[in-house]
């Protein structure tokens, strides 16, 4: 796969970006000191290189009445119904992030219930999924640390 070059504006814009996805260009620009017809086609560019796959929306959980998290490692009956299992996952909503794993678990994924009980119906919903074999289940205590843009950071500094 072909490296993209990133320029130091090409940088500075993605730093921007990172702290606040909504920024917009024009005040891009003038942080920059270049048009916003600038900061237009280079974003571009790098959506389209791939650099940049959209902006997201952060939500508060826990404001939400959704701040139980527990991780769920899902041990298999065959490993070949790998691609099955993370389908139906896909339609357990409060199943928020799946990982195909090696080592102990086949799969180890997030959920975010309102409650213990909440919780127990959705890793209920998870063991009936055909597949199966059985979960084990860790309950977060805390969120310490949940960012990203600590990460982008470095890779565009590296870059």
């Amino acid at each position: 796969m072909k490296k993209y070059n990133l320029d130091e504006v090409d940088h500075q814009i993605l730093d921007m970006l990172i702290e606040n996805a909504r920024t917009p260009f024009t005040d891009i620009a003038k942080k920059l000191l270049v048009s916003a017809g600038t900061i237009h086609v280079r974003v571009k560019k790098m959506e389209e290189e791939g650099i940049i796959k959209g902006s997201t929306l952060t939500l508060n959980y826990e404001k939400m009445g959704y701040a139980f998290i527990a991780h769920i490692g899902i041990y298999l009956e065959r490993t070949s119904m790998t691609k099955e299992v993370i389908e139906d996952l896909r339609k357990i909503s409060n199943v928020t992030v799946a990982y195909v794993t090696a080592g102990k678990f086949n799969i180890f994924c997030k959920i975010r219930a309102k409650d213990t009980e909440d919780a127990k119906n959705i890793i209920f919903q998870i063991d009936d999924i055909p597949g199966v074999n059985r979960t084990e289940t860790m309950i977060s205590l805390e969120e310490s640390i949940n960012d990203k843009k600590r990460m982008m950071h470095a890779i565009f500094r590296d870059y």
